[in-house]
């Protein structure tokens, strides 16, 4: 197996999200500017598991889109001259033609492809997808923005 592009302790230190909410395991592919493949693996012990459902336990879709999110702000920071400070955050601005195909299970490794489309005052737009094994299980328009809080 290929080493990763960037470890967990690389993720940390690009992302302002710990523990429980860190939500990308490792990066496997990134080119600057352009896209970022990065990975999730999804255990059992979650702690979001056992309030989602208990006898059926789902990832919230809300939390595959927050993955994508997070995977798109480690792009954004390795496309940009300044590295994010320890105050920097990375937000929200918009989500759009979100859509979820098929439900994310214990024991399945989520795949986290984000492409830039667009660049505009600050505001990054990006074309994101989520995979299992090859097949799409969530999709999603994004845009987000960085800043010092």
């Amino acid at each position: 197996m290929n080493e990763p592009y960037m470890d967990i302790k690389g993720i940390l230190e690009q992302l302002p999200h710990r523990y429980p909410f860190v939500l990308v395991d490792r990066v496997l592919e990134l080119e600057p500017g352009k896209r970022i493949l990065a990975q999730k693996n999804v255990s059992y012990n979650e702690p979001f598991f056992p309030g989602h459902f208990p006898i059926h336990p789902v990832m919230p879709g809300v939390l595959i889109v927050e993955a994508l999110a997070q995977a798109a702000g480690i792009l954004s920071f390795n496309s940009v001259e300044d590295k994010p400070g320890k105050n920097s955050v990375y937000f929200f601005v918009g989500i759009d033609n979100c859509r979820f195909k098929r439900p994310v299970v214990p024991g399945d490794v989520l795949h986290l492809e984000v492409c830039v489309n667009k660049v505009s005052r600050g505001i990054w737009m990006y074309g994101a997808k989520a995979m299992v094994d090859g097949k799409v299980v969530a999709a999603a328009d994004l845009m987000c923005t960085a800043r010092d809080v």
